[in-house]
């Protein structure tokens, strides 16, 4: 027998034993770890090890069975189309390598990590898998936690702390305790901090500090850092740290990662290639190193022709950029192209909903939103049949902007409030708000004597929206209101409804409509300022007080008092509680306006593509779009 030969089975051995003793082997005997054939060639050479020396000691083990998924087949390129070169940021979203993360049940699960521990609700213990290494082989220890925390997080000319970090204006004590190990330790109970790690853009807690060093001042000579400076043309080295440290938007190859993929194209381009990390830590159940799929290729095209090039193949997995407006077409092309059209669950409260800005600078409009029955009459004047019927073939639910059936929080009467169609009703409660009666013109007037008019503001992205928006127009008709829609780009739209510049603007509903008790209420109540019914409370909340207004309705500062209450909770009974005296108020307010919710998303995908659940959920919040399903897992079929 070789060296080399009795070297690879001591560490086959030591490996079996370190996943015996850690309690996590694969079931049945020890088996031998299974690398793509794709890195064989650079293994080979020497350029990186065998596969038995890339995983960590005790990588995590993905039984697909339980799920109802196939063992795959490493290798190939799975091609997808984006609208523009920031689309990239769709990789680490789908990509799901989280410290902590979702299964299917919207459980926490570790995955990065290989355990933690919550003493208290308020210290968290983080311990790191043994052997773990970033994507150009170097070791992830709490070096890259303590670069982070001591040379970043604590630095605001390098951003600073997040907010969501502070309780009342305090940050946590930060520990290394040993190579494997940290400690996040609060002085009240933090219960959103998990869920902010399990995110589609998670809290940063750790760099590659190996990698980092190189742009920071206390590490690297000015000499290097003012050539590094011209060369990527930045002002300084504080915005060079941060172009070079970017995860969000993955343009820089030389980056280390932990994602499954790791970008290989700098852009400018018009195809981004993304390609597996040989040092990614899950494999599969019988030993085989995730990804299955070698590569991953993004191709730049316009968003008004995505829809055309996905029913003509030109994608092996496309679950953005198409709409179900395209569906008729996608589904048309199933008999003509090999690729195969699913309708999943879209995860927000409304497919669209009219959101009154009770902060906005027109007084008069400004003090009809804030009674609550003006809100209910807009309510009750949508027709939302007619809307499922006439957009989405009825497979739509007609609610209010609430938590889908999917949500455990989830109750009937949060659908169903004030969301029936009785213009009559309507009319009725516009008459006791002060409105004047439906004059000869068929619309009402103001209590100023204007006429009774909304200019309802959308970014321009979705023809869905302006859709919906002509038949609420002709609903809001019938009870003497106006409507007009104004679109314009996301930029200009979200700092004039910001400004308080915008009457009424359009938008998705909730984010998260699946939530479980354990996940932040923080859309509820006004705690953000990108939040269009109500920004300057939300300045108010995020500034602890220092800009912006305070809440000026009870029900208002209610929400807020709740929002606060679940961040001190302790318990997942009292959380709960929380949530639904919550979901209650905004049924009852109507603070929003729903009109349809679990809509659905086309998902295409090539008919080679395997492991692809037929139906399931997506949307930003908690899945990650596809993220919780593991695009590591899927696989492509040899093509015949």
């Amino acid at each position: 027998m070789t060296a080399g030969r009795e070297k690879g089975r001591n560490l086959s051995r030591r490996r079996a034993l370190a996943l015996l003793a850690a309690g996590a082997a694969f079931p049945g005997a020890a088996r031998a770890f299974i690398g793509a054939p794709y890195l064989d060639e650079r293994v080979s050479q020497g350029m990186i090890p065998p596969v038995g020396d890339r995983l960590p000691l005790d990588p995590r083990i993905v039984d697909l069975r339980p799920m109802g998924r196939s063992t795959g087949r490493h290798g190939g390129t799975m091609r997808m189309l984006i609208g523009g070169q920031r689309d990239v940021r769709y990789m680490p979203i789908n990509g799901y390598a989280r410290l902590v993360g979702y299964d299917l049940s919207l459980n926490l699960v570790a995955d990065i990590l290989s355990s933690w521990l919550v003493e208290d609700g308020r210290i968290f213990t983080f311990h790191l898998r043994r052997g773990h290494r970033w994507s150009d082989g170097q070791p992830f220890t709490a070096e890259d936690f303590r670069y982070n925390w001591q040379d970043v997080v604590l630095r605001d000319d390098l951003g600073g702390m997040p907010p969501e970090m502070k309780i009342e204006g305090q940050g946590p004590e930060f520990e290394v305790l040993d190579e494997r190990t940290v400690r996040y330790a609060w002085s009240a109970p933090m219960p959103d901090f998990l869920p902010l790690l399990a995110g589609p853009q998670p809290l940063r807690l750790f760099m590659p500090s190996h990698y980092m060093k190189d742009f920071h001042a206390d590490y690297a000579t000015p000499a290097d850092l003012n050539r590094l400076i011209l060369e990527q043309r930045v002002d300084d080295w504080q915005a060079l740290h941060m172009k070079m440290s970017r995860i969000t938007r993955p343009e820089n190859p030389d980056l280390p990662t932990l994602e499954p993929w790791r970008p290989r194209t700098l852009p400018p381009a018009q195809q981004f290639v993304f390609e597996r990390n040989p040092f990614f830590h899950r494999v599969d159940q019988d030993g085989r190193q995730l990804p299955y799929i070698d590569r991953v290729v993004l191709n730049v095209s316009s968003y008004e022709i995505i829809p055309a090039k996905v029913a003509t193949g030109d994608s092996d997995l496309q679950p953005f950029g198409i709409e179900f407006s395209d569906y008729t077409l996608l589904k048309e092309a199933e008999s003509r192209f090999p690729i195969k059209v699913d309708l999943w669950t879209r995860t927000q409260g409304s497919r669209v909903a009219l959101l009154p800005n009770l902060t906005c600078a027109d007084p008069v409009w400004r003090a009809l939103y804030r009674d609550v029955r003006v809100r209910r009459a807009f309510s009750l004047a949508i027709d939302r049949t007619e809307i499922n019927k006439a957009l989405f073939f009825g497979l739509a639910r007609e609610s209010a902007n609430t938590v889908l059936p999917e949500s455990p929080l989830y109750r009937e009467e949060y659908a169903k409030a004030w969301a029936w169609y009785d213009p009559e009703q309507a009319n009725a409660l516009l008459d006791a708000a002060g409105l004047s009666p439906i004059r000869l013109d068929g619309l009402r007037r103001l209590p100023d004597g204007q006429t009774a008019g909304i200019v309802v503001e959308t970014a321009g992205e979705s023809t869905i929206e302006t859709d919906v928006l002509e038949l609420v127009a002709d609903h809001f008709r019938q009870v003497g209101i106006a409507l007009w829609t104004r679109t314009s780009q996301r930029d200009l739209f979200r700092s004039r409804a910001m400004a308080g510049l915008t009457s009424m603007s359009v938008w998705a509903g909730l984010d998260n409509a699946i939530p479980t008790a354990d996940m932040p209420p923080y859309e509820l109540a006004p705690t953000a300022e990108d939040q269009y019914i109500w920004s300057p409370w939300g300045v108010y909340y995020g500034s602890k007080g220092s800009q912006g207004t305070p809440p000026e309705l009870p029900e208002a500062e209610a929400l807020v008092d709740l929002a606060v209450k679940w961040r001190m909770s302790r318990s997942r009974g009292e959380r709960e509680e929380i949530w639904q005296r919550m979901l209650t108020i905004h049924a009852d307010q109507v603070f929003t306006i729903g009109t349809v919710n679990g809509t659905k998303q086309p998902v295409v995908r090539s008919s080679r593509l395997q492991n692809l659940p037929d139906t399931g959920l997506i949307g930003y919040q908690p899945t990650s779009m596809l993220g919780i399903y593991m695009p590591d897992t899927f696989w492509l079929e040899e093509q015949g």
